[in-house]
């Protein structure tokens, strides 16, 4: 072997600014990852999600009026849809990192040349891929039983793949956090479950007494819930163009956040 091709071998391979094979790698490995517990991952929030919505409809769907002038149970599917993608998004990354921290093998993301950016897109690709596809499945599912085709395609799939992004990162920032399964347990009853459920994913917020509708406007998730629904049934309960806003600003807070935690590497290198 000629002196020229040993000094190749013995330099250090040469990126761009972005290492696309090894960013590619590890969202195949984040989406292999929930694919292969697909009845877990994938069928089971979407049979949860249709045990909701019986469940309402043989309880109360025939004696609740309409909701803004939408029958009930259209006015909650959509709600509904976006619950799923959101707890799932969150499951992906926080386990992913969680399980690899309390295995002993971070590692496996940590030594190969991959940068900070390049883990939090991963992650967080990763992340959105299962959110999004359990929202997919879960409408294709509830097509035949009532009429949630889209109205506005555009809030469906802005409000949609934000809240799939804010949560996949939540779930970074959850699972750099964590030391066991315990502490993201706790992050889902806590935190998670109460902001979805009081968003406004069951009823509208206009029905709300004051303060407590006025303080549902504070609450992220009811413009990423409403947003969503707006797009399913043309109506919203707030603004939307100040959701929009105020949801895109969280998430280059979240992206700025998980970059920054991962470059330094807090609680997966000490």
């Amino acid at each position: 072997m000629s002196n020229a091709s040993l000094t190749g071998l013995n330099e250090p391979r040469k990126f761009g600014f972005i290492n696309w094979l090894g960013l590619w790698t590890l969202y195949k490995k984040e989406v292999r990852r929930f694919l292969k517990v697909y009845t877990q991952t994938v069928a089971a929030p979407v049979a949860t999600t249709l045990l909701y919505m019986t469940v309402f409809a043989v309880a109360i769907g025939s004696r609740r009026g309409d909701v803004n002038g939408i029958p009930f149970i259209e006015f909650l599917a959509p709600g509904l849809i976006l619950m799923g993608l959101l707890n799932n998004a969150f499951a992906n990354s926080g386990s992913s990192i969680l399980v690899s921290k309390v295995q002993g093998n971070a590692v496996d993301f940590l030594m190969p040349p991959l940068s900070a950016l390049e883990l939090s897109i991963g992650f967080i690709a990763g992340a959105m891929t299962r959110g999004i596809m359990v929202a997919v499945v879960t409408a294709v599912t509830l097509i035949p039983f009532m009429n949630i085709m889209p109205q506005h395609w555009w809030a469906v799939l802005y409000f949609g793949v934000s809240a799939s992004a804010m949560l996949g990162m939540v779930g970074v920032i959850g699972g750099l956090w964590a030391e066991k399964f315990d502490h993201m347990a706790a992050v889902t009853t806590f935190v998670i479950t109460p902001l979805t459920f009081l968003s406004g994913t069951f009823y509208s917020v206009t029905a709300l007494p004051e303060p407590i509708a006025t303080i549902s406007h504070f609450n992220p998730f009811f413009y990423m819930i409403d947003g969503f629904r707006y797009g399913f049934t043309g109506h919203a309960d707030g603004h939307l163009a100040i959701g929009a806003v105020l949801v895109l600003a969280i998430n280059l807070a979240l992206a700025a956040a998980c970059y920054l935690l991962l470059r330094a590497g807090w609680r997966l290198k000490s």
